[in-house]
């Protein structure tokens, strides 16, 4: 009778994979002895794998690259990092290995525009595709970052008035885009996008705010859908339109010459995720060519801003299972040492799905749990997986620790947490690891910021402590 945990897997999966596999019956993420890890650090703990970052860069460039050369596509394709997934310097130091541009949310996203250029990371032929609603602070970054040379810094008009104020406060000539509010599923709970300008309004926007200005050059059209880049009616539908619209400012604008695609390449959730990227990157490239051919309009340059899909993958959490609580006949809680509404808030939040898999104990037998963290909050589980909601680990026994990684957490996590800050129930935040390999390939690791310390929270709410 098969009732190990291993038995599990293999029947459910093709296991071993690409970046899991078992040795000595523990879990190795990337070649990652993750026991090793804990070993050395303790737990809970998070990590960051920084060579999976510029992996998956090279990865999307190289699907754009055989596209555009199979289709013999006439355009260039660039590949920006979204920071807002991850603003961290260790992140921006390893995606920016690679040839890459930026993408800017809100106003402090500039400042750490300029302290990359300080350290020689970006120069002035960087592209910062600045995104976002833009006010006060926001326009003021932006004017400083174009009055100062950087003329490859493109603001993405998201309504009727920036224009004016970017007007107002840059000097000289500057390029903007247009970003197109897109009309999302019939599920959703809204039908046009908040952000941009609709369909039937840009090209009346452009004859009335921008064919005239002599200071403005629109150089970039921006198309992003809520859902992603998926192989559905919807996607394809939303990219025919967007097509349209380029199509019509092109003949009436000779400085058009870009097609942003933004973001919402999906990234892996589950040991059964399968995505063909290089599917969708050739089918994207040969719809925009046909659809411009037909038009008799050269093709765009592609920009994309891909942000999950740039670090997600690098990220994980470990814990440990602290205890077990039979609550009635059917569930039994199984206890980390911390909590997912502050150390994987999208748990929580929207629900979202991580690979877990127990780091060791994988010879043992199975059963079904629930997982619960620490805060006194009833939301502080995760239910979330693969096998019709319901969790298999280990069975659990006290004197044998057993240890649960969460994976592909690498985006957006420590911002919505509050890295740094106060955590819900004051659980504190935990130790987080950098993964590297040096020159010759070996893994490193350092400490980049221990767990909170109760001092550090007691000073954020106004303590003195001693």
């Amino acid at each position: 009778m098969n009732t190990k945990y291993i038995d599990l897997i293999d029947q459910s999966f093709y296991f071993p994979q690409e970046d899991f596999k078992l040795e000595n019956n523990q879990l190795e993420f990337h070649d990652i002895n993750l026991m090793e890890l804990v070993e050395k650090y303790g737990a809970p703990l998070k990590f960051s794998y920084l060579p999976k970052i510029s992996d998956n860069i090279n990865r999307a460039k190289t699907w754009f690259a055989d596209a555009i050369a199979k289709h013999n596509y006439k355009g260039t394709y660039n590949y920006c990092y979204c920071t807002k997934s991850s603003h961290f310097k260790h992140v921006l130091d390893e995606a920016l290995k690679n040839d890459i541009h930026i993408e800017t949310s809100s106003a402090f996203d500039i400042n750490i525009v300029n302290k990359l250029k300080d350290n020689g990371k970006i120069g002035n032929d960087t592209y910062v595709i600045c995104n976002g609603f833009k006010r006060d602070q926001y326009i003021d970054n932006i004017a400083d970052l174009v009055n100062g040379g950087h003329q490859n810094c493109i603001p993405i008009i998201d309504n009727y008035e920036e224009i004016n104020l970017l007007t107002e406060s840059i000097k000289g000539d500057f390029r903007i885009g247009i970003r197109i509010a897109s009309e999302e599923e019939p599920k959703f709970e809204f039908y046009t996008s908040r952000l941009g300008i609709g369909y039937k309004n840009i090209v009346p926007f452009y004859e009335d705010q921008i064919k005239n200005n002599d200071q403005v050059e629109l150089k970039m059209l921006h198309f992003f859908i809520n859902t992603g880049i998926r192989d559905n009616a919807y996607y394809w539908n939303e990219l025919n339109k967007c097509l349209k619209v380029y199509i019509r400012l092109k003949k009436i604008c000779p400085t058009l010459d870009s097609l942003n695609i933004g973001g919402g390449f999906p990234i892996k959730n589950s040991l059964a995720f399968d995505y063909d990227y290089a599917y969708m990157v050739d089918e994207i490239i040969n719809q925009i060519k046909i659809t411009c051919d037909e038009a008799e309009v050269p093709v765009p340059n592609i920009f994309t801003e891909f942000g999950s899909f740039t670090v997600g993958e690098s990220g994980g959490a470990i814990y440990e299972v602290l205890y077990q609580k039979q609550q009635n006949d059917r569930e039994k809680w199984n206890m980390i040492n911390s909590s997912f509404i502050t150390t994987l808030p999208d748990t929580w939040a929207i629900s979202k799905r991580f690979i877990m898999l127990p780091i060791n104990r994988w010879d043992d037998e199975y059963e079904r749990v629930l997982l619960g963290g620490l805060t006194c909050d009833s939301d502080d589980y995760y239910n979330s997986e693969q096998h019709s909601n319901a969790i298999y680990l280990p069975r659990y026994k006290k004197d044998k620790p057993l240890y649960i990684g969460f994976f592909n957490t690498g985006a957006y996590q420590e911002t919505i947490g509050g890295y740094g800050g106060l955590q819900h129930c004051l659980i504190p935040q935990p130790k987080h690891i950098l993964i590297d390999r040096d020159e010759n390939g070996n893994l490193t690791t350092r400490i980049f910021n221990e767990q909170q310390k109760a001092e550090q929270l007691l000073k954020i709410l106004g303590y003195e402590y001693n």
